[in-house]
């Protein structure tokens, strides 16, 4: 697949055989990455711009939105994301909705209603989630590149299991306008491409401040992609209490890395964080109560599939019941509990508290450090039905989530194989609004592993 890069470069009719080429390729293709595949349908399109896969919970004026959740089939957008009117300001177009877990809640995009997504490295396991559409996309090479959300991971751990980059950028720099939000205070739109160059140009075109989103960053802005430098002598961090989660085939590709990044001329630090469990109920309790809150306006009054005709309570049971999947369904009754009468205290308010600590902890590494490097997920991409229980399921995402409680950029990037070929991705978390930082150390990562 030619890169974004490479894109930005075609002419007119060379942009129109593309994305001819791309539907046809979309329609050989057996991965599930676009709900179009998974339903039998011509692949979505806005625009006439080079072509990039949007995850289903970005609007997109005049598409059918559903999240992949039975409870929004039907729901037709009427106007775009700021994000989506950002990539028709640069010459590209919304093409494709990628497939991911119900409402952005999961880890390997397997409680989407539309079936799952297969990962293009071996199709017994898991894209990951919940942006696995889109990672998925990219990897089996029918995208140029993705748009996707993280709020604990979900860019950065299937671009890990597919073997692309993925990052996460800082709070509030990258609008949420149109986005339908899971967790406010953690969500955040990104790139997912085929290397670090495409996410950093990806990243320019969606990044800036925006009135429409009262959470969006009024801070200074200057382009990544034009200063990109791998040559930056940088002084990195590694978590050494984190990786004694990790599988064999992880720490391999952690040891890989640090001697690559000392060998490219970066000195290397190392510094301890929290507990990684008080890390993963903290961010369990913000995000379900968080879900719970927005997850409300889904009642049948106003948005997509409405059931139960005996009353407008029997139509909030049964349009909820009916409409959401379990795993949804878990994380809202876990949000109303933790923010209801009596236990609000002993756990949302303590786990705010935990938040800060892990703010904290991380602003003190990086009065030392430029970067951290630090594992994505505990292993390589999972087998279809490997987690057992919803608990295994967030075990899964140790490494990612503290970065979305901090509010921090960070890049997920191949960095080897296991033994059965599944790629083993890293990732490098920067300072607030350093992602010209956070960009850099990654190229020089990539050059110097020189992952196939």
């Amino acid at each position: 697949m030619i890169t974004l890069k490479e894109a930005l470069t075609l002419s007119d009719d060379e942009i129109k055989k593309l994305r001819d080429d791309l539907k046809q390729k979309i329609k050989d293709d057996k991965t599930g990455a676009y709900v179009e595949q998974l339903t039998s349908q011509n692949i979505s399109e806005s625009g006439s711009g080079i072509p990039i896969a949007i995850k289903d919970n970005i609007n997109v004026k005049n598409w059918e939105i559903t999240c992949s959740s039975n409870i929004l089939k039907g729901y037709n957008s009427p106007y775009n994301a700021t994000v989506i009117n950002k990539l028709n300001e640069a010459g590209l177009s919304a093409f494709g909705r990628t497939n991911m877990d119900e409402f952005a809640m999961g880890s390997s995009t397997e409680s989407s209603c539309y079936g799952k997504t297969l990962n293009p490295v071996d199709n017994t396991k898991v894209p990951g989630g919940s942006s696995g559409g889109s990672a998925a996309a990219v990897a089996a090479g029918i995208a140029v590149a993705a748009l996707g959300t993280d709020t604990g991971g979900s860019i950065r751990q299937p671009a890990a299991y597919c073997g692309v980059v993925g990052m996460k950028p800082t709070y509030g720099r990258v609008s949420r306008y149109g986005i339908t939000a899971y967790s406010s205070s953690l969500d955040q739109c990104g790139p997912i491409t085929q290397n670090v160059e495409d996410a950093a140009i990806l990243y320019d075109i969606i990044s800036g401040n925006d009135p429409m989103d009262s959470t969006s960053a009024n801070v200074e802005y200057e382009a990544v992609a034009p200063k990109l430098d791998s040559n930056r002598k940088l002084t990195i961090a590694v978590i050494d209490s984190f990786v004694e989660q990790a599988s064999p085939a992880i720490k391999a590709g952690y040891e890989k890395a640090i001697k690559a990044l000392e060998e490219a001329g970066h000195t290397i630090v190392h510094k301890n964080m929290l507990d990684t469990s008080k890390i993963l109920s903290s961010y369990y309790i913000v995000a379900t109560a968080e879900a719970s809150a927005n997850l409300s306006r889904f009642d049948g009054v106003r948005y997509g599939n409405r059931k139960g005709e005996a009353g407008l309570k029997d139509m909030y049971t049964q349009t909820k019941t009916q409409g959401f999947g379990e795993e949804v369904q878990k994380r809202i009754m876990l949000g109303s509990f933790v923010l209801s009468s009596g236990y609000y205290d002993a756990y949302y308010i303590k786990a705010q508290k935990i938040r800060h600590l892990i703010k904290d902890e991380y602003e003190a590494i990086f009065n030392d450090a430029d970067l951290i490097l630090s594992p994505v997920a505990p292993t390589t991409a999972p087998e279809f039905g490997s987690f057992k229980t919803s608990l295994e399921m967030y075990l899964s995402d140790i490494y990612t989530i503290s970065v979305n409680l901090a509010g921090l950029p960070a890049i997920s990037l191949p960095i080897n194989r296991d033994e059965d070929g599944m790629p083993v991705g890293l990732q490098l978390i920067g300072k607030a609004y350093d992602e010209q930082t956070v960009f850099d150390g990654a190229l020089s990562l990539e050059k110097a592993v020189d992952y196939k």
